[in-house]
């Protein structure tokens, strides 16, 4: 169910407000109030959403024993789509035509009878639809965590997302913001009275000449998503250089490695982008030339291992986004509920593992010491295009 079984894939939201005291069934009853096929929100594009107790599309049966675990509160988000076939639009076409032109002394129809059975079979297909036989019905799993107050949806991309924040809002009464790179380099900046350093920051010139002053995926320029893209590049730098283990600030040791998947693309949006599979994919030499010629990572696949835990996922530069996430396996001596609370209980790790592995890269990069960190990493990158040469 969602996010107690397989592999987790999430962006995570900051809820507007303050965090429940617990989840009881006040909040189910709101769940309730606007569940899928009750109350439609529908856009202007005819989509409708609402939410579902998570078994499956139709299940709108919300109780406490099932959407409450381990102070999260766990529910879907579902979304309701009338698609059309083509092939049986095109079909009633042909059939309407031919019926209104099977008079005409030419043979041919007119250019006012394909627009008129165009119509009638778009009506016709509209007619049938009204019964709910072309709806495409898609879940998408949603965590509300209590003790972080943070919303996890079960999505990398963010075509659901204003769908999810506009209902949540209606539901509860609080919105939602999208804890992206920036956002969370300006909090993480908040502690430490640094919010100046990342309002003034820019993208960093790692290959000096080539290195643009802004990047071509993110287009608003108060947005310091970019700080996702050098957060990848420097892991790739510090465990090539420096080692595959970095202290974190709670004095624990995280180790990671870059493994499976490596997604890099050009900041000027020139040269395009490329995604290398391998199990070592950094260790390639395309993708050695591709951060010489200055493209920068978007997205790469890592193995972290702390507190002796070992997890495997996708991370997504700019939104921070967790793709496909193995995480540890529970307790096997544990009955069927303590599984799912160990399930939240790693979810939460890992969450964790990713923010303090992103609270030493910001140390670093907004710290006295960035400016000899970038020579660093620009000399490093000179000494590799002379290597792989």
């Amino acid at each position: 169910m969602g996010f107690f079984a397989g592999r987790a894939t999430f962006l995570r939201f900051k809820v507007n407000g303050p965090a429940p005291r617990f989840f009881d069934d006040e909040h189910l009853d709101r769940l309730r109030d606007r569940q899928a096929g009750r109350q439609r929100i529908a856009a202007a594009d005819g989509v409708e959403t609402g939410w579902t107790a998570g078994d499956h599309v139709l299940d709108t049966d919300f109780h406490l024993a099932k959407n409450v675990i381990n102070d999260t509160l766990t529910f879907d988000l579902r979304v309701d789509t009338d698609k059309l076939p083509s092939d049986l639009l095109r079909a009633y076409f042909a059939v309407e035509l031919k019926a209104l032109s099977k008079n005409n002394p030419s043979g041919f129809a007119s250019a006012r009878q394909k627009r008129e059975a165009k119509e009638i079979a778009r009506d016709r297909l509209e007619q049938e639809a009204k019964d709910g036989r072309y709806k495409k019905r898609k879940c998408v799993p949603v965590l509300w965590d209590r003790l972080t107050n943070e919303v996890l949806f079960g999505a990398t991309s963010l075509t659901q997302v204003d769908r999810l924040c506009s209902l949540f809002e209606q539901t509860f009464g609080v919105g939602l913001d999208c804890v992206t790179a920036g956002r969370r380099a300006y909090h993480l900046a908040e502690v430490s009275a640094r919010t100046r350093l990342v309002d003034d920051s820019a993208p960093s010139a790692f290959v000096p000449g080539v290195s643009p002053s802004d990047v071509a995926w993110i287009a608003d320029e108060s947005s310091r998503d970019f700080i996702g893209n050098e957060f990848l590049l420097w892991l790739w730098y510090y465990t090539d250089v420096e080692s595959d283990t970095i202290k974190l600030a709670d004095n624990s040791d995280v180790t990671l490695m870059m493994a499976r998947s490596l997604t890099l693309e050009c900041p000027r949006g020139v040269t395009g982008h490329e995604t290398i599979s391998h199990e070592g994919p950094t260790r390639l030499p395309e993708a050695r030339r591709a951060i010489q010629s200055g493209k920068l990572p978007r997205k790469v696949g890592l193995t972290l291992v702390r507190h002796s835990d070992q997890y495997e996922l996708a991370l997504h530069a700019e939104t921070l986004a967790v793709g496909g996430a193995k995480l540890p396996p529970p307790d096997e001596g544990a009955d069927a509920r303590g599984k799912l609370d160990d399930r939240a209980t790693a979810l939460r790790a890992l969450i964790e593992t990713l923010d303090l592995l992103y609270d030493a890269f910001c140390q670093k990069r907004f710290g006295p010491d960035w400016s000899q960190e970038l020579l660093a990493m620009q000399k490093w990158l000179k000494r590799e295009e002379r290597r792989v040469a």
